[in-house]
Order: C-alpha cells, then sequence, then structure tokens
C-alpha cells in the first residue's frame, strides 16, 4: 500500500510502493505571515514556518470541505488564514483555493499515522495470534515459563533495537542528513552517515549475539533461578539470542526509512516477524515442543530485514540536490554521551520485565505466563496509540534540528492531547471486559478457565498503568528528539523502576502476580509525572499545567464510562456478547463525557459533524 502526500516542485522518482513521500511545500501547524528567520535552515520536506502560537492543543486530518455555498457575501472566519483558504465557502464564480501548507501536512501525517496504525493492528493481531498458539500448543505451565524466560531477550531487543534506543539516536541523525543531502552538501551525507554507522553497529550487536549464546546458562540462572527447567530455558535462550543481531539491523533500517518519511516498511516488520514465529511453532511444535517457538523468533527477525531492506537500499541511490545557492547545515558527528544516554533509558525502562519475572519465579508454575498473556493484550491500546508518535518523531526532531521550538512545542502538544485520549478510551475497554476477553483469546485447548481467571485479574491491573507507559512513551521522544544527550529521562526511569522494585517486593507474598502487576502500574506512573515534570528546559518547552488539565479530562471518562461497561459486560452470558455488549458501552459513555467535558482532541470530529450537519448544535 502506498500512501503520497501532495506533489511538490520536485519529485522523488522513486516513490512506487516503498513507502510514504515527505511533504515539501507542507508544515505540520498553521503558517504565519512573516518569512522564516535568516539563520533557519531549509529543509527538504517541511519549510520551516514559524507556528501559530494560539494553535489548540490537538489537530487532526482536516475536516471534509463542504458543498460550496450560495454565492453570498462571505462571513469573517474565525480560523487561521491557512485554514480560511483550505476550506472557505467559495462562490460559483470563484475556483477552490489550493490547500494550505499546514492542510497538506495535517492529511499527509494523518495518511502516515492511518497507514502505520493499519499495518501495526495487523502485526498486533498476528502477534496475539502467536500467543493464542503458544496457550494453545503448550499452555501455562513449566515449559512456557521457560520459553518466556528467553523471550526476555527479544523484548529487551525490540526496545533497546527498534522502538526506542536506536531510533533516538538515528532517526535525528538521518534527519540532518537528509537535510544536508538536499541542500547540496558536498557527496552524500546519507550515504557518508550509513558508511560510518552500520559497520560499527553490525559488529557490535554480532559480539552482543555472540556473548549472549555462551553465556545462556548464566543469564537464566540469572534472570529466574527459581525455575523448574532451566535446561529447556537455555535452550530457548540461546535461540532468542540471535534476535539482537537480527534486530540491530532491523532497528536500523526503520529509523533511516522514517528520517526519510517511509513509514510502510517499517511498520510492516512485525507483520513478518510474527508470521515466522506462527509458522515455526505450528510446523515443528510436535517434534521440537516450545523450542521451535524461540527458532520461530530467529526466524522472525530475519524476515524483519528482509522486508526493509529494497526499500532503504532505494532511498540510498536517490540523490536530490536543492538549487544553487542553498544554505547548507553543517554536519554532526555521532555523540556517544547521547548513544549511552538513550540506551540507558532504553535498558532500564525494559528492566521493569526482569523485576516481574524475577518475583514472579518464586510463584506457582505459570504465573509468568499469567503475567505475559496479561501484559501483551493490555499494552495493546498503548502500542496503537503510539504510532502516531512515531510518525511525527521525524517531525519534531526536524524543527529541533532547525531552532525552531515553536511548531515542535505545537506538535507534541497534539500528540499529548490524542494520544492519553486514544489510550485511556482502550484502558476503559481492557478494564470493562477483561474475563471476555482473555476467554476469546485464549481459553481452548491447554488454557483452562483457572487461567483465565488469573490472566483476566492481573489485566486489570496491568491496565491501571497504561497512561503512564503512554506518557513515557510520548514525552522521552521530545527529550531526545533535538539530538543532544540528556541524562534526566534516565532518572526519571531510575526512579520508576526503584518503586516498581519496592512495590513488588512488598506485595508479591499476599497479592501475587496481582501485585507485581501493581508494582509495574506504579512506577512507570512515577517516571511519567517526573518526565512531564521535566518538559520545558531539557526538552520541548510544552505548557505544562495546560497538558495537565487537558489530560484530566479523559481520566474522568475513562473512569466513568469503564465502571459502566464492567456492569453491563458482567450481565451477559456469552463472552463474545459481554464484549460487545461492554465495548459499546464503554465508547458511547467515553464519547458522550469527552464531549460535555470538552476535550480538545476531539473538536476536529465535532468540526467536521458540524460542517456536515449545519442544523445540528454542538457545545
Amino acid at each position: 500500500m502506498t500512501v503520497q502526500p501532495p506533489r511538490a516542485a520536485t519529485d522523488d522518482g522513486g516513490a512506487g510502493t516503498d513507502g510514504l513521500r515527505a511533504l515539501s511545500p507542507a508544515r505540520d501547524t498553521a503558517p504565519a505571515r512573516t518569512p522564516s528567520p535568516p539563520h533557519a535552515l531549509p529543509s527538504p520536506h517541511l519549510p520551516s514556518t514559524p507556528s501559530a502560537p494560539s494553535a489548540p492543543l490537538f489537530a487532526a486530518t482536516p475536516p471534509l470541505p463542504t458543498t460550496p455555498a450560495i454565492p453570498s457575501a462571505p462571513a469573517p472566519s474565525s480560523e487561521t488564514p491557512s485554514r480560511a483558504t483550505a476550506f472557505a465557502e467559495t462562490s460559483s464564480a470563484a475556483p477552490p483555493a489550493p490547500p494550505s501548507g499546514e492542510t497538506a501536512s495535517n492529511r499527509f501525517l494523518a495518511k502516515a499515522a492511518l497507514v502505520t496504525i493499519g499495518l501495526s493492528i495487523a502485526g498486533a493481531l498476528l502477534g496475539l495470534g502467536r500467543d493464542q498458539a503458544l496457550a494453545h500448543l503448550f499452555g501455562a505451565d513449566s515449559a512456557t515459563d521457560a520459553f518466556l524466560v528467553a523471550w526476555t531477550l527479544p523484548e529487551f531487543a525490540a526496545t533497546l533495537l527498534i522502538e526506542d534506543g536506536l531510533a533516538f539516536v538515528l532517526v535525528p541523525a538521518f534527519s540532518m542528513a537528509v537535510a544536508r543531502r538536499a541542500q547540496g552538501a558536498v557527496g552524500d551525507p546519507v550515504r557518508a552517515l550509513v558508511a560510518s554507522t552500520l559497520p560499527r553497529l553490525t559488529l557490535a550487536v554480532t559480539a552482543v549475539a555472540a556473548l549472549l549464546i555462551a553465556g545462556a546458562p548464566y543469564l537464566v540462572e540469572a534472570l529466574a533461578p527459581g525455575l523448574p527447567d532451566p535446561a529447556l530455558a537455555v535452550d530457548c535462550t540461546r535461540l532468542t539470542a540471535t534476535c539482537v543481531f537480527t534486530f540491530g539491523l532491523a532497528g536500523y533500517c526503520s529509523a533511516a526509512l522514517r528520517a526519510h518519511r517511509r513509514f510502510v516498511a517499517p511498520a510492516a516488520i512485525y507483520v513478518a516477524y510474527n508470521t515466522g514465529i506462527i509458522t515455526a511453532m505450528f510446523v515443528l511444535g510436535g517434534r521440537w515442543g516450545v523450542r521451535a517457538a524461540a527458532l520461530g523468533v530467529a526466524v522472525g527477525g530475519a524476515l524483519m530485514v528482509v522486508a526493509q531492506a529494497p526499500s532503504l537500499w532505494r532511498q540510498l541511490r536517490h540523490h536530490e540536490v536543492s538549487p544553487p545557492g542553498s544554505a547548507v547545515a553543517e554536519a554532526r558527528p555521532m555523540d556517544l554521551t547521547l548513544i549511552s544516554t538513550v540506551l540507558l533509558f532504553a535498558l532500564c525502562r525494559q528492566s521493569q520485565v526482569l523485576i516481574e519475572r524475577f518475583l514472579a519465579s518464586s510463584l506457582p508454575a505459570g504465573a509468568i505466563s499469567h503475567l505475559n498473556y496479561a501484559q501483551k493484550v493490555a499494552q495493546m491500546p498503548m502500542v496503537l496509540s503510539l504510532m502516531l508518535c512515531t510518525v511525527t518523531f521525524p517531525v519534531v526532531a526536524q524543527a529541533m534540528a532547525e531552532g525552531d521550538t515553536e511548531r515542535a512545542r505545537v506538535r507534541v502538544e497534539r500528540d499529548l492531547a490524542l494520544v492519553s485520549c486514544t489510550v485511556l478510551l482502550g484502558t476503559a475497554a481492557v478494564v470493562a471486559c477483561a474475563p471476555q476477553i482473555i476467554q476469546l483469546l485464549f481459553q481452548r485447548g491447554a488454557f483452562t478457565a483457572q487461567d483465565t481467571s488469573a490472566t483476566a485479574a492481573v489485566m486489570r491491573v496491568y491496565a491501571v498503568g497504561l497512561l503512564g507507559h503512554t506518557l513515557v512513551g510520548a514525552l522521552v521522544r521530545s527529550y531526545f528528539s533535538s539530538g543532544r544527550p540528556t541524562w534526566y529521562p534516565l532518572f526519571a526511569m531510575t526512579a520508576g523502576i526503584v518503586a516498581t522494585s519496592w512495590i513488588g517486593a512488598l506485595t508479591v507474598g499476599r497479592f501475587g502476580v496481582c501485585g507485581i502487576a501493581a508494582a509495574n502500574a506504579g512506577g512507570i506512573t512515577l517516571s511519567a509525572l517526573l518526565l512531564l515534570y521535566g518538559m520545558g528546559p531539557r526538552s520541548v518547552p510544552i505548557r505544562t499545567r495546560r497538558v495537565v488539565a487537558e489530560l484530566g479530562k479523559p481520566v474522568r471518562a475513562a473512569l466513568v464510562a469503564g465502571a459502566a461497561g464492567a456492569l453491563c459486560a458482567s450481565r451477559a452470558h456469552s463472552p463474545l456478547v459481554g464484549l460487545l455488549l461492554g465495548g459499546t458501552v464503554v465508547t458511547a459513555v467515553f464519547a458522550v463525557l469527552a464531549w460535555a467535558l470538552g476535550i480538545q482532541a476531539l473538536a476536529p470530529v465535532l468540526r467536521s459533524l458540524k460542517r456536515r450537519l449545519p442544523h445540528v448544535r454542538f457545545r
């Protein structure tokens, strides 16, 4: 699938099906009437234009234009000049005005987000299919516990090398290289960056993978000292350790492609990954047991690289040059301190999983499995909501590189408003329908009704921390968007990990796996609050009080919607009917309360409905 923004003055020539093209004439905020300051560097994709300081917290895809009105004297517009130009009702004598820069940029970001979310949903559904296959074929016992200890490596590698760590370093670096390439820098800055970084990365991930394979027995002993079958866990760990190599290459390709505004191939990697795991389990599960799932991790990691390599190769071959006389940004070398702060933050964040499995290894067999299944399902709203930040992260990084902090601030505030509203709606649905979701997804084969009850209880507790997880994922991108090192995110995450450890140690004896899940929620919420407090001089200077006030509205709506949905879902005898009823009630109650509370994330939707239904009164 290919989604393209409006054509620019220059053409890429290689768009095809390898991803989304960058916007040339567009900005992602309302353009001002004054020109860009002389020191601002022109971008090859989004020309530098200051943002309107009065922009709302959220703005998504512009509403659809209405049918041209009967010629009459135009009424004064309360919108910004760009929106008035793009969407004003026109007379029959005058042709429609072309879309403004803001309109084109918002449309591109919306299309990019939709494509990314669509492929991410496909990958998430395959991830659920993977977990369903694991539960159906192997249940929730000591064998699956052994595999899930080995599964710690792919979880860490995905966070460090694909989702957070490498992306925070490489996306700003590649964004600068792409800008210098378009400005006519000597040579090809993108190829030079690849030549200086890819060989070193390949050598590093190869060495780490080899070290993990050799030290697998010691790693298993450190991760889960109470595991009843450590030999099986060692075998699985040696197979999954190969993902350090493949995930490193996959994460490098993803960061480079996103900096080029190519989102299709990076969003498809988890489709390829989970396909490899599911296929291996069904083909080899009868002979190899749970080791087949570990082999699937190795195969799926290789498929991640294969899915992106052709698209990246096309970008490296392309060399776009700006007109003569353009200012060329000075190359900035990779900062070792920045790499250290990013990787340490990602490692610290993912260490929550280590704490959970260490504490759960002393509980009865199946505890680690219940934690894993609950976490995978509960985190789906967070994963989907953060797809917007994945798309807009290169935009924020480019704005910070150009010194346009106002544009970066507006973009970050809009993202926070949308992702919080989205994840809280999902949180309310998870809390309301947890037993029905787990029963429909997993209760078959070796997965019993008792497993369903235990997993659903854990999932409801996990859901309490979803907003914290989402805010951490969104805010930390702002801290690293400037491409400069900062230790504050590591401090905030360390405080959360310490809180998780203490709460878990105090509650696991009395509450079991639910105590571990509560520790996770408490620790990540503390980290989110610290990151929100530190925004400003250390990061993008958002209006923190206004953002916090806006976040409180969907929180209240989610609390009421979740309670109402849980009450209705529990009345149904069929899990499918209960899920449909509870989900419908949650959505309806949340939407009504969001409208009543005036949540700004819904403002574009209401404006669109108002234009389509002019006789309906909206608040």
